[in-house]
């Protein structure tokens, strides 16, 4: 093309593209589980939308698996002594033991326990 003057313009244009880009997780946890500042409790894709070094989106995705942790209670009346998860119980009270569940969260089972003892009489 030609200037007002009548000769030769050349424009020259220096382009960059920036590009958005994307990203994607696997996470199971226990319970809860925190991502970007928020607390999930359930299951699910999330997806969290920031900006990337270039200034372009980035969309984060979170594939995300809750399992839970489990609590059990029972009660149990013995005489003398009970055994408990490998503990021998002699007094009456409540107990708790800590352990796996199946998901690998944590179980708490609580026993509530009454001890009776034994007596002995005598007669002559």
């Amino acid at each position: 093309s030609e200037n007002e003057a009548g000769c030769t313009n050349v424009a020259t244009l220096t382009l960059t593209i920036n590009n958005s880009t994307t990203s994607e997780e696997t996470h199971t946890a226990c319970d809860s589980y925190t991502w970007n500042g928020t607390e999930y409790t359930e299951s699910g894709v999330y997806t969290f939308v920031s900006e990337n070094e270039a200034g372009c989106t980035n969309v984060a995705t979170l594939n995300l698996t809750i399992t839970n942790s489990t609590t059990s209670e029972e009660t149990a009346t013995a005489c003398d002594s009970y055994t408990w998860n490998g503990t021998e119980y002699t007094e009456s009270g409540v107990y708790t033991f800590e352990s796996q569940n199946e998901a690998g969260c944590t179980n708490v089972a609580t026993l509530n326990l009454t001890i009776n003892n034994s007596t002995t009489s005598e007669e002559t």
